[in-house]
Parts: structure tokens; C-alpha cells; sequence
């Protein structure tokens, strides 16, 4: 597997080639199979220093499948097209963000 050239790195998975719609699908049913609650974020920029980010919409409680995920992502992407936009995973449970990862960035960085 190839990674990118040097470049600014974001979050998890920020090391491999910008992700397909299958692929973040595939992210999002693994969120799905592991109980937690996703939601869509966005932001203008990805400063590591910018810990909060804008709830694209409520977190998706009552999602089942990865193309309702899916679809509010393209949503976002449709209204916010010069924002970084990611998906998280919120475990109800421990009461924490478990995973999170960029699936769109504006095409001028």
C-alpha cells in the first residue's frame, strides 16, 4: 500500500489516499456494528487546535444502515463544498467520542 506524499495530516486515517463513498461506508457499518451513535461534522479549517467542530445535523440515533450516514455526509459536502467535513462515533456508554475521521476536504487546502 501506497501513502500519500508529505503533506499536512489530519486525523485517523489521514495517512491513505482520500477514501471512497464504498469505503466510508464501510467505516460507518463498522460504527454501526459497534453500537455507537455517529454524526456528520464540519469546519473551515483543521487546525488541531480546533477541538470543536459544527454538528452538521442532531447525531444520527435512530441510523441503521451506512447510506443514511452516507447521505447526510453528501448533504453536507452539497452545502458546505470549502469545508473539511468528518464522521464521529460517539460510544453512549462510556460517554465518549471513539472514532473520527475526515471524509471530505475542500479542494483548495
Amino acid at each position: 500500500m501506497k501513502t500519500l506524499p508529505k503533506q499536512r495530516r489530519y486525523e485517523t486515517l489521514s495517512y491513505l489516499p482520500p477514501l471512497t463513498d464504498a469505503q466510508i461506508a464501510k467505516q460507518i457499518q463498522y460504527i454501526l456494528d459497534k453500537g455507537y451513535i455517529p454524526a456528520v461534522e464540519f469546519n473551515e479549517t483543521s487546525d488541531p487546535g480546533d477541538h470543536f467542530w459544527t454538528l452538521w445535523k442532531l447525531p444520527l440515533f435512530t441510523a441503521t444502515t451506512a447510506q443514511e450516514v452516507l447521505n447526510e455526509v453528501q448533504a453536507c459536502r452539497y452545502e458546505y463544498p470549502d469545508a473539511y467535513i468528518r464522521v464521529v462515533a460517539f460510544d453512549n456508554i462510556k460517554q465518549c467520542q471513539m472514532i473520527s475521521f475526515i471524509v471530505h476536504k475542500p479542494a483548495k487546502i
